[in-house]
């Protein structure tokens, strides 16, 4: 024993003689179980032993008449009365660091790359940390994305927070994921959160691997986990952000989908208790995907920035769907994905005439401005009189805007079309939206 207490105390470690506190589980609905004797801040992990060599780990997620109200990780299999719970960890704090470059993790800071565990050397707030209004610095520069169609017509700036919109099958992932290849950052942070699984492995053999790798951080909680964890993850993914951040980087932060974040606070509101309000979604859901949005942005004291790319599942194509209409107010733009574009084979299908960025006319030239406002006519013309012209009703020469929206359609579909692994300076953008549009001469 005494050879013990001397190997600890030569390799500085603190040995912790205090008595470890424990509780007991009492009851569990499905993932939510409660427990008596443990009094933890929400927020907290704790593990449960079951007399296997397994064990459940659990979240607390709220109290209710003196009981302790937790939220299991994972399924409840194996789980009995009276089995003992032991809190671990940092309450509401998260693991940070430059070790996660290079780096895939699920929503708690374990790996899933089947390497070694990631060596944290910080904590960060799980809420991060809230500053002043004033401490966020105006958007100023542009933020090259390498995407023909938004760099020309949705120009975004460096800090800005941009939502990709669409249904399900439309073309979101891919452009995050052209956007994640071909965009200028120090950092980029990926946070795939209720994804399917083999998204999550194709996301890591693209990205994780050679010079890309040494500037990446995964974050992926598939589908198929507890509510809990995937909000767990999206909440790491951000907090790795506000890091690097912190450390004076730019950041490209891309959040694949905020809708998915809304769904697991829906799950655990419901499970408190609270009434669904909006659809189904309880007053905490959408203040969730507000909170998580608001911690981007530039940094006045660090002069670090986080860029984020939020995409936003349209379910139903129903674009007024309450997460929707919440994402379109707080973010700074919105790039909206169409169907119907998609369906006609131009990639990505990005609806220019839907589509803006609030930060354009801070970011971009005069001529650029006035281009991108010509080019956004000339579309919407030619889908406003695109029936009449196929129908025989419209004779050309009678309105000179429509025969040029019709002369150059093919024009413009060439331009806002692009290929998976196509990707296109900005000034090269700018110059030939310029000569495009005649506003170059």
């Amino acid at each position: 024993m005494l050879n013990l207490l001397e190997t600890i105390r030569a390799d500085g470690a603190a040995l912790d003689l205090s008595p470890r506190r424990y509780g007991k589980v009492s009851a569990c609905d499905g993932t939510m179980i409660e427990v008596t004797g443990l009094s933890l801040p929400v927020g907290s992990l704790c593990t449960i032993g079951h007399g296997h060599a397994r064990s459940h780990t659990a979240e607390v997620i709220g109290f209710r008449n003196g009981r302790t109200l937790m939220s299991l990780l994972g399924d409840a299999v194996l789980l009995r009365p009276g089995a003992f719970v032991h809190p671990f960890g940092r309450p509401g704090a998260l693991p940070v660091g430059p070790s996660f470059l290079g780096r895939a993790v699920d929503g708690t800071g374990q790996p899933i790359d089947g390497r070694d565990a990631v060596a944290a050397r910080a904590w960060w707030p799980s809420g991060g940390e809230r500053s002043g209004a004033l401490e966020r610095s105006s958007v100023e520069q542009p933020f090259v994305t390498g995407i023909r169609a938004i760099d020309a017509t949705c120009t975004m700036g460096v800090g800005q927070r941009m939502g990709i919109v669409a249904g399900s099958g439309v073309g979101k992932s891919v452009l995050i994921d052209m956007i994640a290849q071909g965009a200028k950052a120090d950092v980029v942070v990926l946070g795939l959160i209720g994804e399917r699984a083999r998204e999550v492995s194709d996301f890591v053999a693209r990205h994780m691997r050679g010079e890309t790798a040494r500037r990446t951080a995964l974050v992926a909680v598939p589908a198929d986990h507890a509510p809990n964890l995937r909000l767990r993850g999206a909440m790491l993914a951000t907090s790795l952000a506000e890091y690097y951040r912190a450390q004076g980087l730019k950041v490209l932060l891309v959040l694949d989908s905020l809708t998915r974040v809304a769904h697991a606070a829906r799950e655990i509101g419901l499970l408190l208790g609270e009434n669904g309000s909006a659809r189904g979604y309880p007053p905490s859901a959408l203040a969730t995907i507000t909170k998580l949005v608001e911690r981007a942005g530039n940094s006045a004291t660090s002069g670090g920035s986080i860029t984020g790319i939020y995409s936003v599942l349209a379910d139903g194509d129903d674009h007024n769907d309450p997460v929707v209409d919440t994402a379109r107010a707080i973010l700074d733009g919105h790039i909206v994905l169409s169907r119907e574009i998609a369906q006609n084979g131009r990639y990505p299908a990005i609806d220019v005439s839907a589509s803006l960025s609030r930060v354009m006319e801070d970011v971009a030239g005069e001529q650029h401005r006035k281009a991108a406002r010509d080019l956004r006519g000339l579309v919407a013309r030619y889908e406003a009189n695109r029936d009449l012209v196929l129908m025989g009703a419209y004779q050309q020469g009678r309105d000179a805007d429509i025969d040029r929206a019709m002369a150059m359609h093919k024009q413009v579909e060439a331009f806002l079309g692009q290929q998976r692994g196509e990707r296109t300076d900005f000034d090269q953008t700018v110059g030939h939206l310029l000569a495009m549009t005649g506003h170059g001469q």
